[in-house]
This record gives structure tokens, C-alpha cells and sequence, in this order.
């Protein structure tokens, strides 16, 4: 299985239909980035749009998969070499992820365990080494899904994080003996994880056919977030409401939210002509 060819044959396909990287991007719901991506052999369609991306270009994932129309002598053995090849690629990247992940395990658990050896041989107790050692822990529990599933493990670390963060700082207000971590924390942390939530939900819905739209709608969103964020710590620990940085940080956010929509209306209109 050759993505070079692979990719060849897919833009070859999509111009005998008469269709543009976009407008293929636009009936997939994905970007023509992506496109762009599988006609150059960067990568490949993802399996769960195969067979649309098949019936729009009027082939077989077989023919796909091969680079090349299959007469029908050789349509079967060249369905076997595909899905082994398939398959031997999933189990390539998986074993790429596992080893990924065994490493960045190993060098956590590295790190917890100078930790806790310069604290005993320091204090002859554990007294501070708690506290980096918690931190590495909440770390490892939020980013291993993603490093091992790779995207797909992107929610379950959201979930994770959403699930976590407040025992986290409950401890960690506990260690450190300052009850403001988790008082402060949590109220921040909520209002981060519910912000977290509406970006992932906007990617989610928006993010496959228009980025630009997503990012832009993310940086508006993030406008009220840093209010309310603001307005809440503003009555907990009696600061102002706004300061100069935090003006200038929503003026930052307008520009690129401007910059986002108008670069996606500049790119809808250059893909129609």
C-alpha cells in the first residue's frame, strides 16, 4: 500500500469528477487541507470516511486502497494485500503510541523517584517531594490517553482532567497548607473546564470543514470567559475587576477572532472561483 500513489490516484479521481480540493473537503466535512494532505501522501483518509470518499469519486476502497482501477481477475487478491497492509499499519501505530507512552511513563516515575530520594536523604522525611510527586501524578493521569490512543484519547483526557482537577487541588491545598488552592481553584477550574467543554464541542461540530470559523468562535468565547473568570476573582480575593493587561488581552482576542473569519471568507471565496 504506496500513499504516494494512493494520493495520486485520489486527485486524479477527484478531477476527473471535476471537483476541487475544497468542494471534496466540503461534501466529506473535513478541511481541504486534509485533501491536500492524502493527495501528496502525507497521510491517509481515515477509515471512517472511506466509503463516502469512495462513492464520491466513484470507486472502490479496494481501487483506493491500490492506487489504481482493479479488473476483476485480480479484485480479490489485491482486497487481501490491502487489508493486510491496513492492518499491519494499525498495529504499527499502535505499537508506536505503546512505546511513546512507555517512555514518557518511565521518565514521570524518573522524576517521582529523585523527588522523593533527595526529600529522605535532605529532611529524612517526605515533607516537600509530596507536592511535585502529586503534580506528577495529576499530570500522567490527564495526558496518558492522549499520548497512547493519540486523538481519540483527546476526550478521555478532558473527562479525566474534568474528573480530577478538583481532588487534585483539594490535596494540593492540603500539602501546601493554604485553603485559597482549592477555595480559588476550584471556581477557576470549573469555569476553565466549562470553557474547555464549549471548545472541544465547536471543534467537534465545526472544526472538520471550517477551522478558521472554529478558532475564530473560540477566541469570542473566550472574551466572557475571561469576564466572568475576572468578576470571580475580583470577589474572592478583592482585586479589580479589569487591569490594563486584562483590556489588552481582550483586544487581542477580537483582532485574532476578526482575523480568523475574515481569512476563512477569504478562503471560501478564492475555492469557488
Amino acid at each position: 500500500m504506496n500513499q504516494t500513489e494512493i494520493g495520486k490516484f485520489i486527485a486524479k479521481c477527484r478531477k476527473e469528477k471535476k471537483l476541487t480540493q475544497a468542494q471534496l473537503a466540503e461534501k466529506l466535512n473535513i478541511t481541504d487541507r486534509a485533501v491536500s494532505k492524502w493527495e501528496t501522501g502525507k497521510s491517509m483518509p481515515d477509515s471512517s470516511i472511506m466509503l463516502e470518499l469512495c462513492e464520491i469519486l466513484g470507486i472502490t476502497v479496494n481501487e483506493l486502497l491500490s492506487g489504481e482501477k482493479i479488473d476483476m481477475e485480480s479484485f480479490e487478491k489485491k482486497a487481501d494485500e490491502n487489508l493486510i497492509a491496513l492492518k499491519r499499519k494499525d498495529e504499527n501505530n499502535m505499537t508506536k503510541n505503546v512505546v511513546i507512552s512507555i517512555l514518557f511513563s518511565v521518565t514521570l516515575f524518573i522524576g517521582i523517584m529523585v523527588c522523593l530520594i533527595c526529600n529522605i536523604a535532605i529532611s529524612h522525611n517526605l515533607t516537600w517531594s509530596l507536592i511535585p510527586v502529586s503534580s506528577i501524578v495529576f499530570a500522567w493521569v490527564i495526558s496518558f490517553p492522549s499520548i497512547i490512543l493519540g486523538k481519540k484519547g483527546v476526550m478521555v483526557s478532558l473527562i479525566s482532567l474534568s474528573v480530577f482537577i478538583i481532588p487534585y487541588l483539594y490535596l494540593l491545598s492540603k500539602l501546601i497548607k493554604v485553603k485559597e488552592v482549592f477555595s480559588v481553584g476550584t471556581v477557576v477550574a470549573v469555569a476553565s473546564i466549562v470553557f474547555l467543554w464549549i471548545i472541544a464541542a465547536i471543534f467537534h461540530h465545526i472544526g472538520k470543514t471550517r477551522k478558521l470559523i472554529a478558532f475564530g468562535t473560540t477566541f469570542l468565547f473566550a472574551i466572557p470567559f475571561v469576564v466572568i473568570v475576572n468578576v470571580l476573582l475580583s470577589k474572592m480575593i478583592e482585586v479589580p475587576v479589569f487591569d490594563v493587561w486584562d483590556m489588552l488581552s481582550i483586544f487581542i482576542l477580537l483582532i485574532l477572532a476578526f482575523v480568523s473569519f475574515l481569512c476563512d471568507y477569504a478562503k471560501k471565496k478564492i475555492s469557488r472561483t
